[in-house]
């Protein structure tokens, strides 16, 4: 068990970004130990995440690998003697955006409005032109007005991918963002995201092997109590790539082998 996911008024304050993007960054986390319920669940782990590259972490439930994630976005402190570098020497504090398996949008606030509540929370002036070319690149721009509930949960996450791409963060966290969909619309949105992240470095926690190796840069699989990491997996191929290539069958089986060894299902 993890603990509970922030909702999003307790998310840090997103970054004030015009309308670049900023460069790409690399980020390793160095986590002496994290418990949880007085269970040691992660000793001596090294992460990192390579510059403008998705890295996927694959593993059994209760494994980890939110609390990771969660980590890196602040909502657990870093224990210990860990710490967080970030390759430019900056700090990492307002340079990154959270998409969740939830979509959080805020249900009385329109698509539009929810790509702008940044903006909002800030003081500023909302970015009504970036806000609108995202949702044409999300395929929705014909519903900026509409209500988060008259959307199908496809569109609720597009929305909510759009929200997070809105920030303009190099840095992206993403906690299952499309385990809640069907096979065919998680596709969908996994071709969307592999080109809309495009040059930023993200970190996506997922249990399926199938998305990590369609699109990620890089695949660790955690295990174990206290969990470790894999060495890291860097299938060949641009992203998203095709599920039916003989190498990612190759890599699909030893990347089950590794889960099943862990001894828990994801």
């Amino acid at each position: 068990m993890e603990p509970e996911r922030p909702d999003i008024l307790s998310m840090p304050k997103p970054m004030n970004v015009a309308s670049g993007d900023l460069s790409p960054v690399g980020v390793t986390l160095n986590l002496d130990h994290l418990e949880f319920d007085g269970q040691l669940i992660l000793s001596n782990l090294e992460l990192t995440l390579e510059p403008g590259k998705i890295t996927c972490l694959l593993g059994p439930s209760g494994v980890g690998k939110s609390s990771i994630l969660k980590v890196l976005a602040g909502f657990i402190p870093l224990p210990g003697h860990s710490r967080i570098t970030v390759s430019d020497n900056g700090p990492l504090a307002g340079r990154l955006s959270y998409m969740d398996q939830q979509d959080l949008l805020l249900p009385w606030a329109t698509v539009e409005d929810n790509l702008l509540i940044g903006d909002r929370l800030r003081g500023n002036p909302p970015n009504i032109e970036r806000a609108r070319h995202l949702l044409n690149h999300v395929g929705l721009a014909d519903r900026r007005d509409a209500l988060p509930a008259t959307l199908s949960g496809g569109m609720r996450q597009r929305v909510a991918l759009a929200r997070t791409l809105m920030e303009g963060a190099p840095i992206v966290l993403m906690d299952e963002p499309f385990s809640a969909l069907d096979a065919i619309t998680k596709f969908r949105l996994q071709d969307l995201a592999a080109d809309m992240l495009n040059g930023k470095t993200v970190l996506l926690i997922t249990h399926d092997p199938l998305e990590a190796l369609r699109i990620g840069h890089v695949i660790h699989v955690l295990s174990g109590i206290p969990a470790t990491l894999s060495q890291p997996l860097a299938p060949e191929g641009s992203i998203p790539r095709n599920p039916t290539d003989d190498a990612l069958k190759h890599h699909y089986s030893d990347i089950m082998a590794q889960l099943a060894a862990s001894g828990r299902l994801s």
